[in-house]
């Protein structure tokens, strides 16, 4: 058993503003993938500097309003209807990949409509580094104190001092989900992508490699108390938002190689 090193999730504090260590993991994030597909630009021949800066930016803006309002429409909906201030509090936490992935494929697609080229092509693009933001993401989470797991006594479970989580050794869900949706899926996706592909085969295996990931880390992570389990005591409304991805996934791969 090991205690949950308390952190204190405000960064830094200077009296008028405050830095949370929530908002330092996105900022990562979204630095860090911006220099790897900066190293990405040379084999592209359709976007440069200036125009990678403008993708990240509107990638950006759909990271945090699609993954804001995704926490909001699919999490906790009545509660924000009844406190809608409260949906700008995001130094709080409160964002939901799906609603974020939804906000950036928005995005995405408006781009490439500025860009002429097509949908998948900047898809392809920017999968392999999206597992940097989901690391950072749910160490943001794990710094947080959040989204703890399930009761464990295996060697490495925790005792989070959120009184909500009981005093007991529980999995710590986010360094599953950091470890097996970020540093794994970033090795699979980087590798995956060193080659030639055929137009959509990238995006499929990031859509097939996180559903399959999130699916698996639900099982051992407590659900959102005031939604619980959706059917069966052990489906999760993040099983339920995964289960397309896995499918889409093996869909997209399927088309892929069928047309090349």
């Amino acid at each position: 058993m090991m205690n949950y090193p308390d952190i204190d999730p405000v960064a830094l504090n200077l009296g008028f503003v405050q830095i949370h260590w929530y908002g330092i993991s996105y900022v990562a994030g979204i630095l860090g993938a911006w220099w790897l597909l900066k190293t990405r630009i040379s084999n592209t021949n359709w976007i440069n500097a200036q125009q990678l800066g403008d993708l990240v930016f509107y990638s950006m803006i759909g990271i945090i309003v699609g993954g804001r309002l995704g926490s909001v429409l699919f999490y906790n909906f009545s509660y924000y209807l009844s406190n809608p201030i409260e949906i700008f509090y995001i130094q709080q936490g409160g964002m939901s990949f799906h609603g974020g992935l939804l906000g950036v494929l928005l995005a995405v697609a408006i781009f490439a409509r500025k860009l002429g080229q097509p949908f998948f092509s900047l898809t392809d693009f920017i999968a392999p580094v999206v597992p940097v933001g989901l690391f950072t993401g749910r160490i943001g989470n794990f710094i947080n104190g959040e989204l703890w797991g399930g009761p464990s006594d295996l060697s490495w479970a925790m005792v989070f001092t959120d009184p909500a989580a009981g005093g007991i050794p529980r999995h710590p869900s986010q360094l599953y989900e950091a470890f097996l949706e970020g540093l794994i899926l970033f090795i699979i996706l980087w590798w995956f992508s060193s080659k030639p592909r055929p137009m959509m085969a990238v995006s499929g295996l990031f859509l097939l490699g996180y559903g399959v990931f999130r699916f698996l880390v639900e099982f051992v992570r407590v659900p959102d108390e005031h939604i619980g389990y959706i059917a069966f005591d052990w489906v999760t409304m993040g099983q339920v938002l995964s289960s397309p991805m896995i499918i889409l996934g093996i869909v997209f791969i399927f088309m892929a190689y069928r047309k090349a």
